[in-house]
């Protein structure tokens, strides 16, 4: 089997891309088979081009996966963890702007009876 490449990958469907990845498996067995049995070299070459293959396919069965469920969760306010934005441990952390700009009673209080002083400046 040649070479599989993501781009045509992408515009199969999953079921497609499964029944290929099976069919990858099945020949990797029998490249292993050959292995063992001291099959010819080409076929021994073989074996690294499927692995890869098996891995793109997956890699691309995944990525697709994950933005379909980016996509159904964009709307809810809840998110599984590995679609949240990974930033920092501190910034995960960090009180939000709406958190921030709260203000307690006392503070209220505060700066309605001592509003910030405005100066006439002359130039």
């Amino acid at each position: 089997m040649v070479k599989v490449k993501a781009y045509e990958l992408r515009k199969k469907s999953k079921t497609d891309l499964l029944k290929q990845l099976e069919e990858l498996k099945t020949e990797l067995g029998q490249l292993r088979v050959a292995q063992v049995t001291g099959g010819a070299p080409s076929k021994l070459a073989k074996i690294k081009t499927v692995r890869k293959s098996i891995a793109r396919v997956l890699t691309v069965i995944n990525q697709t996966q994950k933005a379909h469920l980016r996509k159904y969760y964009s709307t809810h306010k809840y998110k599984p963890l590995d679609l949240r934005p990974k930033l920092t441990r501190a910034k995960r952390r960090e009180l939000t702007p709406k958190q921030l700009a709260k203000k307690t009673l006392k503070e209220k209080k505060k700066l309605s009876a001592y509003p910030t002083r405005k100066f006439a400046i002359k130039l």
